[in-house]
């Protein structure tokens, strides 16, 4: 990859990761508001936010960071499986994402009854926790994914040994 090309790579992977992070630590807020609070009005407001941050900027930035990702790594010295780090990562990036594809149901329930104006009068506070704990998992392996790629731990796989010799 040139590195004009790499550079633009890497660029939109720390973009699209960092905005990530960023958006499911506001969903996090919004969802402890949520439970939290007593007021019809701010929790109605709270939920509805959640369902759309949810699809126009959550879930196509985790898939941004997804692809820019992988493109990033196979255009550098890192590469794909040549480090424990860079494959940690790919493993936590994709379980994230689908976790976060999984959640979307409950996130559109509660979406929808409170655009209802029927969020009081449901039974629905197994799923307000639901939020609250899976985002509060979400910020913490996106700052496991963070961590890994500032201090880019030592060791190679089998794979990078052998590619390295080679």
């Amino acid at each position: 990859m040139a590195p004009s090309v790499r550079k633009i790579a890497l660029t939109a992977h720390v973009t699209s990761s960092v905005g990530w992070l960023g958006s499911v630590a506001g969903f996090l807020a919004l969802a402890v508001a949520g439970l939290t609070s007593e007021d019809s009005h701010t929790v109605r407001a709270a939920y509805i936010s959640m369902d759309l941050t949810t699809w126009f900027v959550i879930v196509p930035l985790a898939f941004a960071s997804l692809l820019t990702g992988v493109a990033s790594s196979l255009g550098t010295r890192w590469g794909l499986f040549r480090y424990y780090w860079v494959l940690v990562k790919l493993l936590i990036t994709p379980f994230a994402t689908v976790v976060l594809l999984v959640h979307i149901q409950p996130i559109d329930r509660l979406a929808g009854d409170a655009a209802r104006a029927s969020i009081f009068g449901a039974d629905l506070h197994q799923a307000q926790v639901l939020m609250v704990v899976a985002s509060s998992a979400a910020v913490v392996a996106l700052l496991v994914l963070t961590t890994l790629s500032m201090y880019k731990p030592r060791g190679m796989t089998p794979y990078g040994t052998r590619k390295q010799s080679a």
